[in-house]
């Protein structure tokens, strides 16, 4: 008998995304899937021959072997405890932060840690966390400098697009973008008119207190934000924090650990609508020729696309607008730094709402149903 597989948080924008790829991959051959809902209990679901059952359903919930949520934060802070609380031993793959810093979690991003995963499995460990997006693109950028122990340190400058924030976020770009061509466009329609009074149309647009501001508070469009999540007070930002905390959990070290990898960052929000951007400055344990960098880098994983330090390969492919809607990784810009030897540059681009977000977790429930069909 198929493994059955509630499904929770499937119409939001990541858990769109999980959807498409499941299809995409079959995955609903191989599962019974039990779609949960907020709001539209009773309804038809998308795939399987069971209506919607509510998400606050503990008895439904506890008769799928595997919980698969995107749904947030709130829902799994308010349901997971609660579901253990009353005995169930399934497994919990899940989207959100909530639980990724626990001790009885493990990040998923397999092509980077399948052998930690397989032995958290052989543990006994139940909860498998997707991790931060920005993180996660980092990692599988760099795969084959982390397998061969290379990295010493990481400053990553990160350029993150508005669907990191959510769909109403991607709403609210377009229409402020929208706003600042309004405010422009009798100006853009003669060739004679000057750009400055054009740009100067733009910038009292982009100002006024008539621009749509609900969710990001200031403009995106015609702008950035430099700063990205919660302020921890110390001058660092939550997104921030999660560069180095996230990135040695999903290496499994622990902190205090002697093989930890120092990783600084700035995270800044960009007019993109799809895909997070970073430039990495990289210390390197121990000096390599630039080939054997760039042969590392390209061996990390099949997704991982090394693109020519050139002006032309650059510019073509290394943009969000190039990978959006793909599982490529591409890494270019790479080059030794002058700065002393051991220092080397890149700049990688990757979609969050796949890489970043869905597709680890649908990877985990395929390393999962073997093993549950031996049960």
């Amino acid at each position: 008998m198929a493994v059955r597989v509630g499904i929770v948080g499937w119409r939001g924008m990541v858990g769109s995304v999980l959807l498409q790829r499941m299809q995409q991959e079959d995955d609903f051959a191989h599962i019974q899937p039990r779609f949960f809902s907020t709001s539209q209990v009773g309804a038809a679901a998308p795939a399987g021959a069971l209506p919607l059952a509510s998400a606050s359903d503990l008895e439904a919930l506890g008769e799928c072997a595997v919980v698969l949520s995107c749904q947030g934060g709130e829902w799994t802070s308010a349901t997971h405890p609660r579901l253990r609380q009353a005995g169930w031993r399934g497994y919990w793959i899940d989207a959100a932060s909530s639980l990724r810093m626990h001790d009885d979690a493990v990040i998923v991003l397999d092509p980077v840690n399948g052998a930690l995963i397989e032995q958290a499995l052989d543990r006994g460990i139940r909860n498998f966390i997707g991790g931060n997006c920005t993180v996660s693109l980092m990692m599988l950028a760099l795969g084959g400098l982390l397998r061969e122990d290379l990295v010493e340190w990481v400053s990553a400058m990160t350029y993150q697009a508005a669907s990191g924030a959510g769909a109403q976020n991607m709403r609210e770009l377009l229409a402020q973008m929208g706003v600042a061509h309004q405010a422009a466009a009798a100006l853009l329609g003669d060739p004679q008119a000057p750009i400055l009074a054009i740009d100067e149309r733009v910038s009292q647009a982009l100002r006024s207190a008539q621009l749509p501001r609900e969710h990001f508070g200031v403009s995106l469009a015609g702008s950035l934000i430099p700063w990205i999540a919660e302020d921890l007070g110390n001058g660092m930002s939550k997104e921030e924090w999660k560069g180095d905390a996230e990135c040695n959990k999903i290496l499994g070290r622990a902190p205090g650990a002697s093989n930890r990898i120092p990783v600084e960052s700035l995270c800044v929000r960009i007019g993109a609508m799809r895909c997070h951007a970073q430039a990495l400055t990289i210390k390197l344990r121990r000096d390599l020729g630039l080939a054997d960098i760039e042969s590392l880098l390209a061996s990390g994983n099949a997704w991982v696309r090394l693109i020519p330090n050139t002006r032309a390969a650059s510019v073509a492919a290394l943009s969000p607008v190039h990978v959006a809607g793909t599982l490529d990784i591409v890494v270019g810009r790479v080059r030794k730094l002058a700065v002393g030897p051991g220092f080397i540059s890149a700049f990688t681009v990757g979609d969050q709402l796949l890489w970043g977000a869905a597709e680890p977790l649908r990877r985990m429930l395929r390393i999962l149903l073997p093993r549950l069909a031996l049960v």
